[in-house]
């Protein structure tokens, strides 16, 4: 297993929650707002302290784990991303690499990791523009690129699509369900039930900070569950959720 949760509590936004993750796939988290997701996501990227219960990845509690070590193997997108300086896009992607750096100047390998992130995540025709001068989607889609520079094992996602467009809405998923058969972990949290039916291997559900449902999107994912956690009547026609008035 790459994850192991059990009782997994915060003193805002999670109470109990217990689950394991294998070491690839994609798994959609999904909940009402204030349900826990991005407190479950940041204890599991070891960025919400202290946490109660346990959160262990590779047989080692995640708050155990040197910060370098844990950097290289587990790369975390969040919500939102600042950055107050004129970075190039490129320069962002690069800063990907600094888990693995070694001086102060990038390595040939760097240049070819980020140029490779940057070409999956169709963010090269930018590389030289100013990151504060891009689109919200345009910025989520570099940030991602500087998770793929990293060449994690695992990837947490905070609601990647915020900022996209129906296209790259899509573009994305199918790039994370790509990555996921190749063999990355990917967690992400995802207010689009669509998008988790669709390119999700496994949901799981969370209410009020306990996990209300865990397993394969048509089988969390019931029009009872929709109606009882989101307060919305809907119906599964063709694999697609059709949300009722």
């Amino acid at each position: 297993m790459s994850y192991r949760v059990e009782r997994a509590a915060f003193s805002y936004g999670l109470r109990d929650a217990s689950f394991e993750l294998a070491h690839s796939g994609l798994v959609a988290v999904a909940g009402p707002n204030g349900a826990g997701k991005s407190t479950l996501l940041g204890i599991m990227a070891g960025l919400r302290h202290p946490y109660m219960g346990s959160c262990v990845y590779g047989e080692r509690e995640v708050r155990d784990w040197r910060r370098r070590d844990f950097a290289r193997r587990v790369a975390f997108l969040p919500q939102m991303f600042r950055l107050e300086f004129p970075f190039t896009a490129e320069q962002v992607v690069l800063m990907g690499r600094t888990p693995f750096g070694g001086g102060w100047f990038e390595s040939p390998d760097d240049f070819q990791f980020a140029e490779s992130a940057m070409r999956v995540t169709d963010t090269l025709i930018f590389r030289e523009r100013d990151f504060r001068s891009l689109s919200g989607g345009e910025r989520q889609r570099v940030v991602l690129a500087s998770a793929l520079a990293q060449r994690p094992e695992t990837l947490l996602l905070d609601e990647p699509t915020t900022f996209l467009d129906l296209k790259h809405q899509i573009s994305m998923y199918r790039l994370l369900a790509e990555l996921a058969r190749e063999g990355i972990l990917i967690v992400s949290v995802t207010h689009d039930l669509n998008l988790a039916l669709q390119f999700a291997d496994r949901v799981l559900v969370l209410e009020q900070g306990r996990i209300a449902a865990d397993g394969a999107p048509a089988e969390a994912l019931t029009p009872h569950l929709i109606d009882r956690v989101f307060g919305v009547r809907a119906s599964i026609y063709q694999g697609r959720l059709h949300y009722e008035g």
